[in-house]
């Protein structure tokens, strides 16, 4: 039996070191066909550098590192190398610059299981081209024949008044009123209606952007992108997710087959008709991408990208508020000097705004909600500040390199309105704000100006009306960030809400 035992423990060691060997030379057959990357710190076989990441706030490791290695350097996330690029100039150079290179998506296991590389946030090639282009020109004209993107957040911003108004004397969670609120709003955008939160319907699609956001920030994301194939064989949140996926896929079939067969080609009322009257002028085409494939993550693309950032932005702008009482009663005069009492708030008057305008611009800066852009992916082999970065290498631009810059910032570190005014009080842009990113894969909304239209609206709209309070004397409330992995979100807290004046 002894030696039984000591042959089947020596051939048990051998496999592994044959496994090990295996590995190592696959290992450093990728790292030397990557050629001249830019320098980085000395990766470990299989792990990379994973050791010498934060993987909680990668961004802060990869800050320390620029300061070693320049603006231009690679990290080796296992066997996998990333080209981290940081500092305005070098990420205008890439993104602006040699845009047409660096504009691909890298996707992980999870974006790739949700859409498979369809819609336009997730898509790379012609089919990223064509869909982004379509989306841009079919919201913009929203309004043309329908309600405009600026009646259809002011109606829902009187709903979310109306919904804060009911707590009285009670404490509120902020973020579940926002969350609630903003997908109704891309429900409305998207489908043309609104639902009451409880509605079955509604929930269709809350369901799996919830679920989504809530599993990114568990370590359950990390390792479903790293063997998603071994992490299926176990329960978790990514099967409540993809089976909520599936449930919304369905539905999404069923309204558009519902839609088309009454479909008014000639005046198309949201984002949802204009797709379907694009799919029938390409019907038979075969080369389309206006197709059921697309249709669904088309429209995830909007929830997805939307909902959770924007609620989180505003709660957050509560936080900062209850944070600063000070600021916050700046802005409720500036609000009552130009809009008064007894009218909704209009686009029109960010522009009579400066102060409320710097403040909403200052949350966005300090939250940082992407510290670390959507990974980006090179198109072709390029050369790029004298390196050789080859087709297909994954590229992260590190957007807080640039919103904490105190070359562009008057004070980085700090929550500070004055970082967009200048001496005089007017209102002052800054290339340094890269809250949407840079270059043709930039934050689709914010080219078609919703992110600044809701969160203008929403929260002048609030302060409007109300006063919040804390739970807590100001000096003792957290209004740090929660952080994970390439994101942020608004910390979760309850408050009150002081009434200002009656309801519209």
């Amino acid at each position: 039996m002894d030696l039984l035992h000591v042959l089947q423990t020596n051939i048990l060691s051998i496999i592994m070191a044959i496994v090990v060997i295996i590995l190592l030379w696959k290992y450093m057959g990728k790292q030397s066909s990557y050629g001249r990357l830019p320098p980085g710190p000395s990766p470990i076989p299989l792990l990379g550098n994973l050791l010498q990441v934060d993987l909680k706030r990668p961004d802060k490791s990869y800050m320390k590192l620029s300061k070693t290695y320049g603006s231009v350097f690679t990290v080796w996330l296992g066997s996998k190398p990333v080209v981290v690029i940081s500092g305005y100039q070098a990420i205008k150079d890439a993104f602006v610059n040699q845009g047409e290179e660096f504009n691909g998506r890298a996707n992980s296991a999870i974006t790739l299981k949700l859409v498979n590389e369809h819609g336009v946030g997730l898509s790379n090639g012609q089919r990223w081209k064509t869909l982004r282009s379509f989306s841009l020109m079919s919201l913009k004209n929203l309004g043309k024949g329908c309600r405009s993107l600026e009646e259809r957040v002011q109606e829902e911003a009187k709903s979310l008044v109306k919904a804060f108004s009911e707590y009285g004397d009670s404490t509120v969670n902020p973020k579940e009123l926002l969350f609630h609120s903003i997908i109704n709003l891309f429900w409305s955008i998207v489908f043309g209606r609104k639902f009451e939160y409880n509605d079955p319907e509604f929930q269709i699609l809350y369901k799996p952007v919830y679920t989504y956001f809530d599993m990114l920030k568990s370590k359950m994301a990390m390792l479903y992108n790293i063997s998603p194939r071994i992490v299926e064989c176990f329960p978790g949140k990514h099967h409540e997710l993809f089976k909520a996926i599936d449930k919304a896929k369905a539905y999404i079939r069923e309204e558009a087959d519902r839609r088309l067969k009454n479909l008014d080609t000639s005046n198309p009322q949201d984002y949802f008709d204009v797709f379907l009257v694009k799919m029938l002028e390409e019907k038979g085409q075969p080369e389309t991408e206006f197709n059921y494939d697309n249709l669904f993550p088309c429209v995830w693309d909007l929830f997805a990208a939307g909902t959770e950032t924007q609620s989180s932005t505003l709660s957050h702008a509560c936080l900062m508020m209850i944070k600063y009482p000070d600021i916050q009663e700046k802005v409720q005069k500036e609000i009552d000097e130009v809009i008064g009492s007894n009218r909704v708030p209009t686009v029109d008057d960010r522009h009579k705004m400066p102060y409320t305008d710097a403040v909403i611009h200052e949350i966005q800066r300090s939250m940082s909600l992407a510290p670390i852009a959507f990974p980006h992916q090179m198109t072709r082999d390029t050369t790029f500040h004298s390196y050789r970065i080859p087709k297909g290498t994954t590229v992260f631009p590190l957007l807080s390199s640039v919103l904490f810059d105190p070359k562009l910032f008057k004070n980085p570190d700090q929550f500070d309105p004055e970082n967009f005014l200048d001496d005089n009080g007017v209102f002052k842009e800054n290339n340094g704000f890269l809250v949407f990113g840079l270059g043709k894969r930039c934050c689709l909304g914010d080219e078609m100006g919703i992110p600044r239209t809701v969160l203008f609206l929403f929260f002048t709209s609030l302060l409007q009306r109300f006063t919040f309070r804390g739970t807590k004397p100001p000096e003792e409330i957290d209004a740090s960030v929660v952080s994970y992995f390439h994101g942020r979100l608004a910390r979760p807290y309850t408050c009150y809400v002081k009434l200002r004046t009656p309801n519209i």
